[in-house]
């Protein structure tokens, strides 16, 4: 196993409402899941290949609830990606290289039925992980945004923060609301639903804790 390691921050926008069942062992309060994620790798290498500067994107649809599976996704690898850093991405992002059920790629892997071709295209991300901010676009792909929540009384901002000291993504993650639209060659929309926001420290054995 080719060990790797990334650190860095990641948006991410389900249909769920705000909190997002899922993340405690529960069901999509729709029913189904649908969600869009995108991920600015700021420091990463696959064993001696770098991969730093670097963003992914991804698409997911699942019929029910994740652990079911039957799921789909496509993702989306920076163009800038050289062909070895291309590999070691899309090595990573399918679980390879990584403990079982490890890492938040290797479990969404494992319940994946239809994978599209991935796709290198300009990945424009940026997020304020404090500020709960993030805009993603992929031209002819999809487009994500996120903001903070705020009050319905009077429109203040709502911090809120989900703390996971054993789970297989992240140590604590900001909340806020998102908004997705995904074409090609997946579709999807919605807006005013759960949006993530996290700093990732994650290697070939799960999440790095306190790094």
């Amino acid at each position: 196993m080719v060990y790797w390691k990334l650190k860095g921050r990641e948006f991410a926008n389900c249909n769920c409402e705000y909190g997002c069942n899922c993340q405690f062992g529960g069901l999509p309060d729709k029913g189904h899941c649908q969600a869009a994620v995108g991920i600015a790798i700021d420091e990463g290498h696959h064993g001696d290949t770098d991969l730093s500067g670097l963003n992914i994107a991804g698409v997911f649809r699942w019929p029910g609830p994740i652990h079911e599976g039957q799921g789909e996704c496509v993702a989306f690898v920076d163009e800038r990606a050289t062909q070895a850093q291309r590999n070691a991405l899309l090595t990573i992002m399918t679980g390879g290289d990584t403990d079982p059920f490890a890492t938040v790629f290797a479990v969404f892997a494992s319940t994946i039925t239809t994978m599209h071709e991935p796709l290198f295209v300009p990945v424009d991300f940026e997020v304020d992980i404090e500020g709960r901010k993030g805009r993603l676009r992929i031209a002819g792909h999809l487009e994500m945004d996120g903001e903070p929540i705020r009050s319905p009384v009077n429109g203040a901002e709502i911090r809120a923060q989900i703390r996971l000291p054993d789970g297989f993504e992240y140590e604590v993650a900001e909340v806020g609301s998102g908004a997705s639209r995904s074409i090609d060659p997946m579709q999807l929309a919605h807006r005013s639903s759960y949006g993530q926001f996290a700093y990732l420290h994650l290697d070939s054995h799960g999440v790095v804790r306190g790094g």
